[in-house]
């Protein structure tokens, strides 16, 4: 494993997963290869089931640059969807999908993957958010990825987008959380003394056979060395682009806040791994409508009161790195909602699966005000 923690440090990358939907019933339609195309903007590529695809923009200097180039890749898609006949929406789910229905994508990593976690792998019908931020020092990128973990429960409850599974309501803000857990090596991730600490483990696994690299740890969090970055993987897709890049502006502004705690020597404090498991879980329930636990106090408070103080700590950074203006989303999902109490409101006022469909593509278009 090559460490290329080279710098500059804060660059953004971001990657969503999308769904290809068929324009008259909005049902998942099995058609990547019609779709996959080169961009200037990043890449489209297929993802684990044929009726996913992935946009991933390329490194960009900061969020402005990340903006242009997703909302460029988002327009992409949907053009070529457009004429081949198909639709783009972006949730964290689809409402009424069956994973039975869908193809596997005839590439050697998924039908690997198939292969060795069989119906754990079959049923992962599900859309995430993903977001990398570079580094320049390999021990820099360990702090920033333990530090991180406290964050993660709030980042799913602003970004929960999942509420619907298969033709019904989960009760739960995130479904999208609970499915993935299924996999090995996912959730919170274990704590790492340092970059020696995390090779030593990583090695360890993969002489022992397990996994065939590091990129089958599929964390919350994680360092990706090749990349130069740490990646932040807890988010459900979101539906309007907006949403998106606020989670990549406070993301940003977490890690910049971690990089100067460890440019000045600072240990992280030391919560149970429980406790942030436990958080987790009741952010993929609740969402922002219910309480978290502020691990400091170790009482349960408001999970929107404490997004809000979280903004209001980490705006200053957002502002030094010039993404006040895309942290506005963040500011969008605290004053009228995450997406799943969006999709919720939507499908309860005439309770119709079809009319909310419409309404995730007509709010996943990059232009949609």
């Amino acid at each position: 494993m090559e460490p290329k923690f080279s710098g500059p440090a804060y660059t953004v990358g971001i990657e969503e997963e999308l769904m290809i939907l068929d324009p008259t019933t909005y049902a998942l339609a099995n058609a990547i290869d019609d779709l996959v195309q080169d961009s200037p903007h990043g890449e489209i590529k297929p993802e684990l089931m044929e009726s996913v695809l992935e946009i991933s923009t390329n490194p960009c200097a900061d969020m402005p640059e990340a903006s242009t180039a997703l909302r460029a890749l988002r327009r992409q898609v949907r053009d070529i969807a457009d004429k081949q006949g198909l639709r783009i929406g972006s949730s964290g789910t689809h409402p009424l999908a069956h994973w039975e229905d869908q193809r596997i994508t005839a590439a050697t990593r998924y039908r690997d993957l198939v292969d060795a976690l069989r119906f754990v792998a079959r049923q992962e019908l599900i859309f995430g958010l993903h977001v990398h931020i570079g580094l320049d020092d390999r021990d820099k990128a360990i702090h920033v990825a333990n530090g991180m973990r406290v964050h993660v429960p709030i980042l799913l409850a602003l970004s929960a987008n999942s509420p619907f599974w298969r033709g019904d309501d989960s009760g739960l803000a995130s479904t999208r959380m609970p499915i993935f857990r299924q996999f090995p090596r996912v959730g919170i991730p274990p704590y790492y003394k340092d970059w020696d600490d995390y090779e030593r483990r990583i090695g360890f696994m993969v002489e022992a056979g397990v996994m065939e690299d590091y990129t089958w740890l599929w964390y919350d969090v994680r360092p990706h060395p090749n990349f130069g970055t740490v990646e932040i993987r807890a988010m459900d897709a979101q539906t309007h682009v907006e949403h998106t890049l606020g989670l990549a502006a406070l993301i940003q502004a977490m890690v910049k806040e971690l990089c100067e705690h460890f440019d000045a020597g600072k240990q992280l404090r030391d919560y149970p791994y429980e406790m942030l498991d436990e958080n987790k879980w009741l952010a993929s329930r609740h969402g922002l409508e219910g309480e978290l636990v502020d691990l400091p106090d170790r009482e349960r408070v408001s999970a929107k009161a404490l997004a809000q103080r979280l903004y209001d700590r980490l705006l200053g950074h957002a502002q030094d790195l010039g993404a006040e203006h895309e942290l506005e989303g963040v500011t969008d999902l605290l004053e009228r909602g995450n997406g799943a109490y969006r999709q919720r409101k939507v499908y309860e006022a005439n309770r119709d699966f079809s009319e909310l469909l419409r309404d995730i593509v007509a709010a996943s278009a990059p232009e949609f005000a």
